[in-house]
């Protein structure tokens, strides 16, 4: 059996005639939120356990059959959390409950923004109903990552230009393109935004409904970065 013929391996390093070009490309855009997400905290306390669930079962309700009035200007809703809890008397021997503290926790993602400033206040104008956020953000698929990406490869081609043509060379050939810490776990480049300031905690609702929040979308920032290796022709030094 005849030996194998070992595969010829490639250069691993620069030479003179063929010399590389390391550089890094970065990009950071800024995009208008496609999304808003709010936190809606529900809340009742009884004497007793059954009228603490019967106090946050309706509230609850009420709360999301408000939300579903805005139809397709909301994309997601969901329950979370949800806890009756017991509260102990702080006088006297035992174990004796006081009262029992119910708390139900929804979220809400709108893509309407004129909706969302009705919505938030109508919701915390009802009964023990808590609203926070508005968090802002993109869409895990949105183009703007993509226009980023392509924007920070880009700049590294040319930078790595730049540099070639200041030594009198050219780029010739694209040896490697890979998003920095490709081998390792890395953060994400679209950075959380930070929630709005707009909290409320309504008590007994009033007649008169409250007036819409004029909310202002927080710009998204997404950054993006890549190394490139490129061969370039011999320098004129």
């Amino acid at each position: 059996m005849a030996d194998a013929v070992p595969p010829t391996p490639t250069a691993p390093f620069a030479t003179p005639d063929q010399p590389r070009v390391a550089v890094r490309g970065e990009a950071r855009l800024e995009f208008d939120p496609e999304i808003a997400r709010i936190g809606i905290s529900i809340s009742a306390r009884g004497k007793d356990r059954r009228t603490a669930l019967e106090d946050l079962t309706r509230r609850n309700s009420a709360a999301l059959d408000l939300v579903k009035t805005y139809g397709q200007a909301v994309e997601k809703l969901e329950t979370g959390a949800f806890s009756v809890t017991p509260e102990l008397a702080q006088h006297g021997r035992g174990e004796r409950i006081h009262a029992y503290h119910g708390r139900v926790h929804i979220t809400a993602v709108l893509n309407d923004f004129t909706a969302l400033g009705e919505l938030t206040t109508r919701l915390a104008d009802l009964e023990l109903t808590r609203v926070t956020g508005p968090w802002w953000s993109l869409r895990p698929d949105s183009p703007a990552h993509g226009e980023t990406r392509r924007q920070a490869v880009r700049e590294a081609v040319q930078r790595a230009r730049e540099y070639a043509e200041a030594i009198g060379g050219r780029l010739s050939a694209l040896v490697e393109l890979a998003d920095i810490g490709a081998e390792a776990p890395m953060p994400p480049y679209g950075m959380p935004a930070a929630p709005g300031s707009m909290r409320g905690f309504g008590g007994a609702a009033t007649a008169e409904a409250a007036p819409a929040l004029d909310l202002e979308p927080q710009r998204q920032t997404v950054y993006a970065q890549v190394n490139a290796r490129f061969t370039m022709t011999p320098p004129q030094l």
